[in-house]
């Protein structure tokens, strides 16, 4: 094994949406992902608790999003406060070529379906945590969340699709699409 090659993770990330891709996810194995990285199983371990982690570990958005929703001016309503937080979204996100296959991994597996959903729920509910200890009511923060969730999905399908827009005007856009939906 050629342990003296940098960046072990990014190869391994490399290597799964490889294989994932050409073999699909259930044929997949561990020994495969470290092997086409030219790395050991205990490697693996190392960076990830098993082959799913590859797909769903490096993208903690509370972590980016709670600061500026705790910076927000003191009266800023919830959903300018969570857009202005979802504009730092491209610092988060991987690479869009590895944004786009990781997509398309999760649509052919409703197990990883499953698990996306489990993360959008446990960040939204975060999401909805903030916002009220800033002072808005549950209801409130919770239909704010919601409809910044459907804006933000919008706005990062735009940039999967390569329209390379300053990523709050991609938000800003995808808000007038929701309102222009919402009205009619």
């Amino acid at each position: 094994m050629a342990r003296w090659e940098g960046n072990a993770r990014g190869r391994l990330e490399r290597a799964a949406l490889d294989l994932f891709r050409d073999q699909g996810y259930d044929g997949t194995t561990v020994a495969q992902i470290a092997e086409r990285a030219n790395l050991t199983e205990r490697s693996f371990y190392r960076w990830f608790a098993d082959k799913r982690e590859v797909l769903f570990a490096d993208d903690d958005l509370a972590a980016c999003y709670l600061p500026s929703i705790e910076a927000a001016p003191p009266r800023q309503a919830p959903l300018p406060t969570l857009l202005a937080a979802f504009a730092s979204t491209p610092d988060v996100l991987r690479p869009r070529e590895f944004v786009v296959e990781r997509a398309a991994v999760i649509a052919a597996s409703p197990p990883l379906q499953e698990r996306e959903l489990i993360k959008m729920v446990s960040l939204n509910r975060r999401l909805v945590a903030a916002l009220t200890a800033r002072g808005h009511d549950g209801q409130t923060a919770y239909l704010a969340v919601d409809v910044g969730s459907a804006i933000l999905r919008l706005a990062i399908h735009r940039w999967t699709l390569g329209d390379d827009s300053d990523f709050a005007a991609l938000l800003a856009a995808a808000r007038q699409d929701l309102i222009a939906v919402a009205v009619t």
